[in-house]
């Protein structure tokens, strides 16, 4: 069956259509309401639960990458989550695995403004619901469930009903959640190694999977999600980054 037979036809005409980008203001808006968001821990608390669902799902495409079997995923309420797959117990696929982890939300991010930034606003946001549902075949928890299926009800509804310009800001808004999210997560990493030491994080995994200490790993995290931060940001505001060298 063509794929044009297969998904509903407004989907599909929302993914082929180019969309023109936001000019640098309302594209700033997007980026100062979202970093508010992202900042306020009330509605950090909501969107965190966000950020993990990217973060186990990076776990969970590593490991099936480099020949791992992938058994499960949860996501739990205090918006931590866990991803279990079986392989080799060391080596570098086990490195990769851990790895993907934090970073993952930020290449989530960096992906999402390269689609955007070209015009594939809507191919994006209805391609990250797909991965979504696709999720919800390895999730082992009622709550993990809950959280891909309301995450995906809130975007594809908004994608669906809203206006075609509000699709758009919708695009921008989920690529950059991604993208000061990803950093935002691993400054709470720090805090959280250094208040219990439990030695149970990525970072003190992958320490202990590899010859560099927790810490290095810890600072690979920072300089990878503030550098796509940055890079993504260019992606999605060109314009401004050209206004600001003709400045000078």
């Amino acid at each position: 069956m063509p794929i044009q037979q297969s998904i509903p036809a407004e989907i599909w005409e929302q993914i082929k259509t180019s969309t023109d980008p936001l000019t640098a203001g309302p594209a700033l808006l997007v980026v100062g309401v979202v970093a508010a968001l992202v900042i306020w821990h009330p509605t950090w608390r909501v969107l965190r639960n966000v950020i993990t669902i990217a973060h186990e799902g990076a776990h969970a495409f590593i490991a099936l990458l480099v020949g791992r079997k992938l058994q499960a995923i949860t996501l739990h309420s205090d918006t931590s989550g866990l991803t279990v797959s079986r392989g080799k117990p060391r080596g570098f696929g086990m490195i990769l695995t851990a790895f993907a982890g934090y970073t993952g939300p930020a290449v989530v991010g960096l992906v999402g403004a390269f689609l955007v930034g070209r015009g594939f606003t809507l191919a994006w946001v209805w391609a990250f619901v797909l991965v979504l549902i696709l999720m919800l075949f390895k999730i082992r928890n009622l709550f993990g469930a809950w959280t891909l299926v309301a995450t995906g009800a809130v975007i594809g509804a908004t994608a669906w009903f809203a206006p075609d310009e509000f699709r758009v800001y919708l695009a921008y808004a989920l690529a950059l959640l991604f993208l000061l999210g990803a950093p935002k997560a691993v400054v709470e990493l720090g805090h959280t190694r250094r208040r219990t030491r439990s030695g149970t994080t990525d970072a003190d995994i992958l320490g202990k999977l590899s010859w560099f200490p927790a810490g290095l790993w810890y600072f690979i995290f920072v300089l990878f999600t503030f550098g796509t931060l940055i890079v993504g940001f260019w992606l999605l505001v060109p314009t401004l980054f050209t206004d600001i060298a003709a400045l000078f």
